[in-house]
């Protein structure tokens, strides 16, 4: 299927690895342009290197800035390369695990920032031009958390809920008749590095190995496996495709069935 979106140009964040680097691909694959953004300039770079081999064949240009996005310079850095996107895929590194009422206000914070203040940012500095153009797609990636909490992840669970909340209003506004369509990819259990150190947590709460752990969390999912950053990757570019255009201000569920409830 052509999904209509070749020569747009596309913000990834967090897209040197995981699941940030598996929507870049996606894109990538459509003959998308993409800007690629994460901290490590070292693995940055070869990943950038690796998706320009695949935009060879698409027609793709491939970029990168070695910033990070949670902070005001590192979004200037990034708007200094490029002013005007048609898709941005927001992501951020979640926040660390632990006792729900063991974080302080500055954990509160930090969480708060980089997965519900920076995202907001980054569409208010681009839903405008969007708008103009009659096209946009934004796709924030967040957790299945959001939809059933996770006990070592109260941060996330709150942070990216706010955020949730905030889509829900501004999806709906009058961007929605202007071609600008803002949906959230919510990832279950994914194989990455996030997915680790999660199990790390539980591991450490329950004193079972990480083996165990991880044995137990894939006997829980219907699909019996972890998911792979190419599969959310192409959910992420169908999204982001012409065909999604009356697709907004959903909540997509990733989780190989994980999730129990209807709604």
């Amino acid at each position: 299927m052509d999904l209509g979106i070749a020569g747009k140009w596309a913000l990834v964040c967090g897209a040197s690895r995981g699941l940030g680097f598996g929507c870049a691909q996606a894109l990538v694959a459509e003959g998308v342009h993409v800007v690629m953004v994460s901290r490590d300039p070292a693995v940055l770079e070869k990943s950038a290197a690796d998706l320009a081999k695949i935009g060879a064949t698409t027609g793709a240009t491939v970029e990168h800035v070695a910033a990070d996005i949670t902070t005001e310079s590192g979004r200037a850095a990034v708007f200094a390369k490029r002013r005007d996107f048609d898709i941005v895929v927001t992501n951020a590194g979640g926040p660390p695990t632990g006792d729900s009422l063991a974080f302080t206000r500055d954990d509160w914070v930090r969480a708060v920032d980089a997965n519900m203040l920076t995202p907001i940012e980054l569409i208010k500095a681009t839903v405008a031009g969007m708008s103009e153009r009659g096209f946009g797609r934004i796709i924030n990636i967040t957790s299945s958390s959001v939809k059933s909490p996770i006990d070592v992840l109260a941060l996330s669970n709150g942070a990216r809920s706010g955020l949730t909340g905030f889509v829900a209003g501004l999806s709906r506004s009058p961007l929605a008749a202007k071609g600008v369509t803002i949906n959230n990819l919510l990832p279950g259990a994914f194989d990455t590095d996030r997915l680790r150190t999660t199990l790390q947590g539980a591991s450490a709460k329950t004193g079972k190995s990480m083996d165990e752990v991880a044995a137990a969390r894939r006997q829980g999912i219907p699909a019996k496996r972890f998911g792979n950053a190419q599969e959310f990757g192409a959910i992420c570019a169908f999204l982001c495709s012409q065909q999604a255009a009356y697709l907004t201000g959903q909540n997509i569920l990733a989780d190989g069935g994980a999730y129990p409830g209807t709604f």
